[in-house]
């Protein structure tokens, strides 16, 4: 059945959840030399999109299903209850084409897919603002408060920032109930931490992490091209990819990761 069952699937839902597992068992990224973090991406959503199509059977062609789940069984690794504390759950939140409301099914996905009931830590990254617009406090917000409403309601421990400058951490610093926890900083362009940034993010108790993230981790060209080359003659240009979240998992004593992996969420707007 393969790619024929897929696209057929694929034609008749409104929402795709696609869940790479853990991969470092399943050794998703093709080549040995460290990807940057963009083709890893790629890499690994075709790799499952490839993978999870191969095995559809003539059964489930038949199916109308209104979320389809992307996944390879052997891939998925819950974590073992007995080892949670030993651990801890990070995830970057990348939204791609939605609005603030989708961050509570990222969450609660993630949580799902790992078999617990809270991450220890999130990092947000709004969607991508127009060339020319500086991205502001107003913006971050409301995105900010439903990470608050997540903390309060215990799924998420602590809840951070990516790429904001000092002014703009301040700000939303100030403003928020749950303070930002830590922030994010490219090294790609600024090679060394800005001093105001230091200084405020010192006296403010957040921690400052490094990344190498492009702006866009995933645009919809992009997941529009993966999904093109992985299921043959499918209506790629129809799917819109809302969020994408990465998740790493920590053991807390060695600070080695025991698993990583990527959830995606995309939606079908066939008009």
């Amino acid at each position: 059945m393969g790619t024929e069952g897929a696209r057929a699937l694929l034609e008749r839902a409104g929402r795709l959840t696609l869940q790479t597992g853990n991969l470092l068992n399943w050794g998703c990224p093709r080549k040995k030399c460290p990807a940057t973090p963009g083709e890893e991406v790629r890499d690994c959503i075709q790799r499952t999109l490839t993978e999870w199509s191969s095995k559809i059977s003539q059964d489930q062609n038949q199916e109308t299903l209104e979320v389809l789940e992307c996944a390879v069984a052997q891939a998925i690794e819950k974590i073992n209850p007995e080892e949670r504390d030993e651990l801890k759950v990070s995830a970057k939140l990348f939204i791609v084409g939605s609005n603030s409301s989708s961050i509570r099914d990222a969450v609660d996905l993630a949580c799902s897919a790992l078999g617990v009931a809270q991450l220890d830590s999130v990092i947000i990254v709004p969607p991508p603002i127009e060339d020319g617009t500086n991205l502001s406090l107003e913006y971050l917000q409301p995105y900010w408060k439903e990470l608050e409403n997540l903390v309060q309601n215990k799924k998420i421990v602590a809840i951070g920032t990516s790429d904001l400058d000092k002014t703009l951490l301040e700000q939303l610093y100030l403003w928020a109930q749950v303070k930002p926890s830590s922030n994010q900083v490219n090294l790609a362009s600024c090679c060394v931490m800005p001093p105001d940034l230091t200084a405020f993010a010192k006296e403010c108790d957040i921690q400052l992490l490094t990344h190498n993230d492009p702006k866009e981790l995933l645009c919809e060209a992009s997941f529009q091209e993966v999904l093109q080359e992985s299921i043959q003659n499918v209506k790629a240009n129809e799917w819109i990819p809302l969020w994408l979240l990465r998740y790493s998992v920590i053991v807390k004593s060695r600070g080695i990761i025991k698993s990583k992996g990527y959830i995606l969420q995309a939606e079908r707007n066939a008009s």
